[in-house]
């Protein structure tokens, strides 16, 4: 038997079919979907590198779009949000600088990842045949396995918070 009181008493807090909650978790979940399956795409065909003239001008370009669809799941999260049910008990100072704090420290390791790994070791270099000379292993790899991602999750769980 699976007790499902816990996900009821969480459902009774989110409105799971507001439209503007849909619409961010497709946006959350369709980011990833598509850099990887791009990103495999021209791994296996070159088609992007062709395109642009290079590997650098691909993989720049992809670039560019992941950070505009990073700007669209932002803005839809945001609108999401407002939207959303507030905890009573939750909606006070403490809980805004806890999720101050918990953005702070995921923009400390989104931002410190993205100048260890430089643009095209952030954004798929590698599946366009831009390698680095060796495994970042300096700060935040030598504290979190997968930093960008965990330092991008603290800032919408902050944000989420705040």
């Amino acid at each position: 038997q699976v007790d499902v009181a816990a996900m009821v008493q969480v459902f009774g807090y989110v409105d799971v079919t507001d439209t503007g909650f849909i619409v961010a978790v497709l946006s959350i979940a369709f980011n990833p979907f598509f850099w990887n399956v791009v990103a495999r795409w021209e791994h296996k065909t070159r088609a992007l590198s062709q395109t642009f003239g290079s590997p650098r001008a691909a993989c720049y370009c992809l670039g560019a779009v992941i950070l505009l669809l990073n700007c669209v799941r932002s803005h839809c999260f945001t609108e999401a949000m407002k939207n959303q049910p507030k905890l009573e008990g939750w909606d006070c100072h403490w809980t805004y600088y806890s999720g101050l704090a918990i953005s702070a420290v995921g923009t400390l390791f989104v931002i410190s990842s993205f100048l260890a790994l430089g643009f095209t070791g952030t954004f798929l270099g590698d599946y366009f045949g831009i390698l680095m000379e060796e495994k970042v292993t300096s700060f935040p790899f030598s504290v979190l396995e997968n930093p960008m991602y965990w330092g991008s999750t603290a800032i919408y769980l902050g944000w989420s918070l705040m």
